[in-house]
């Protein structure tokens, strides 16, 4: 028993070890990003002011629904069926996969700009209330055909698990982003920021062009009925990625009218900003999900029990990676949001308190979605995407005119608990998928945690909040790194910090496998 149990750790750290490689090697490429995006919003707000941030905010959302819309999810989809090609070691089905990836993505990029071109007009009356923005509209038609057309070589990339290239993909267009689209914003204001959109999605479709070349591939004939065949699979699977988007997208851009109808377009200026600091630190974990996790569950996926651990063991490095940066963020709130943008968006700070509880609690619910979509389980996926937009939405309706602003926040946090119970039950049934007691004991104590921080920066005097709120950071930080220390390889840990290491976290040092 007791050699039975070291050859079952020794396979779970292997599995550790690799979460965290991957993670860490998406959250290395997402600080330079970060900081990337850090210099490119704090011009941005010190140029434009909330207003132009929320027009920026509003265009972006014009780009991601019709992206979602009119990709019809070739790219999710693509990316599952070459992670599966590639588990059975068909090359040749990979490069036809590609083939008809490439060819349906350029069809369907410049079907997007021409909607946009055509129906400019009603697009701009809806989304700003007057139709002079029409020109402004036709123009993001392009970055939405560049984003859709670099989705086929990232769709390879992230299929063949090339890490190390999507890391650098990440990093070489987040450094081109910046230097093209501050510039424009500079020296054209609020005029700019329509030709920043577009420039940056043509440096990321260069960068993923880029790097997707490097992928040696077999040359291949593509008959036609070989075509419809490859893009009806895509396209299966695909509707309910595209579905997905849509409604997130959809139910975004909803939310920023409510924003824009109840308290003006300076509150959708403050909905912008808070929304994109409380997602920028967890978005590389959820980044690493959806690069490495889901192309190697949908591996396993008709094996239940390897799901199942795959699940837990994702989930629990990602609450371990993501508390510690969310207490932080809602402690300093104050100070961060006057860092990334400026004092004028003070009115931001309770929005973003109420954004870093919900995205604690997306980071718990993710891993299990991942369950549903590496089974295929197309319209399961799809209604439970439907029912998580419509009540964001409609908490958000109810909650604007109740307590402003914050409410949109608040509809936030309060999706995710329903949400997050929603996929659990789901997925006991989809695969018999239990949470584990050290799982269940994490989420608890980190949820706790966060709300009890949450209640002292919102009740308490200001210098006793940020302290009692600096000091539940502490704690979560200190139990993160406890835990952590206990996953991965000790190689991974300098020789001369182990002793330190674990004399502070009582600890003792792992065998080396």
């Amino acid at each position: 028993m007791a050699s039975q149990d070291r050859i079952e750790d020794a396979g779970t750290g292997s599995r550790y070890g690799e979460i965290l490689k991957s993670t860490s090697l998406i959250g290395a490429s997402s600080v330079i990003n970060i900081i990337l995006s850090m210099v490119r919003l704090k011009v941005l707000a010190v140029l434009l002011g909330p207003a132009g941030i929320g027009l920026f905010g509003i265009y972006n959302v014009i780009v991601d629904l019709a992206a979602n819309l009119v990709g019809l999810g070739v790219q999710s989809s693509g990316v599952r069926q070459v992670a599966v090609a590639l588990s059975s070691g068909d090359a040749r089905e990979v490069a036809r996969i590609a083939r008809v990836l490439t060819l349906t993505s350029w069809g369907l990029g410049g079907f997007g700009a021409l909607m946009l071109l055509v129906l400019a007009p009603q697009i701009s009356n809806l989304s700003f209330d007057t139709p002079a923005r029409a020109t402004g509209v036709m123009l993001v038609g392009l970055a939405v055909m560049l984003r859709i057309m670099a989705g086929a070589p990232i769709a390879v990339i992230q299929g063949s698990r090339r890490i190390g290239d999507l890391a650098r993909m990440t990093i070489v267009g987040a450094l081109l982003n910046t230097v093209f689209a501050i510039p424009l914003v500079y020296f054209f204001g609020e005029d700019g920021v329509v030709p920043s959109l577009i420039a940056v999605a043509l440096t990321s479709w260069v960068a993923a062009q880029w790097y997707g070349r490097k992928i040696a591939l077999p040359k291949v004939s593509l008959a036609w009925s070989d075509f419809t065949e490859e893009t009806r699979l895509l396209l299966q699977l695909g509707f309910a990625f595209m579905a997905s988007g849509l409604l997130t997208a959809g139910a975004a851009f909803l939310i920023r009218i409510l924003v824009v109808q109840h308290e003006g377009v300076d509150a959708a200026g403050n909905y912008q900003a808070a929304w994109a600091l409380g997602g920028i630190y967890v978005g590389f974990i959820l980044q690493a999900m959806g690069t490495d996790f889901y192309p190697r569950l949908s591996a396993v996926a008709q094996d239940n029990a390897e799901c199942n651990s795959m699940v837990n063991e994702q989930a629990r490095v990602s609450i371990l990676l993501a508390a510690p940066g969310l207490l932080g963020t809602l402690a300093l709130s104050p100070v961060i949001m006057t860092l990334f943008y400026s004092a004028q968006f003070a009115d931001a700070v309770p929005l973003l308190r109420w954004f870093c509880l919900g995205m604690l609690l997306r980071v718990v619910a993710w891993p299990m979605g991942f369950i549903i979509l590496a089974k295929g389980a197309r319209q399961m996926f799809f209604w439970t995407e439907l029912a998580a937009a419509v009540v964001q939405v409609g908490l958000t309706w109810l909650l604007l005119p109740v307590v402003g602003l914050m409410g949109a926040g608040v509809a936030f946090a309060a999706l995710y608990i329903w949400h997050g119970l929603l996929i659990y039950y789901l997925v006991r049934r989809l695969s018999g998928f239990r949470w584990t007691h050290d799982n269940t004991v994490l989420i608890a104590l980190f949820a706790g945690l966060t709300a009890v921080v949450l209640v002292g920066v919102e009740l308490l005097p200001f210098w006793l909040g940020l302290a009692w709120a600096l000091m539940g950071t502490a704690i979560g930080c200190w139990l993160s790194l406890a835990q952590l220390v206990r996953l991965v390889p000790q190689q991974w840990i300098p020789t001369r910090l182990r002793p330190v290491i674990y004399f502070v976290l009582r600890h003792e040092p792992a065998v080396v496998r």
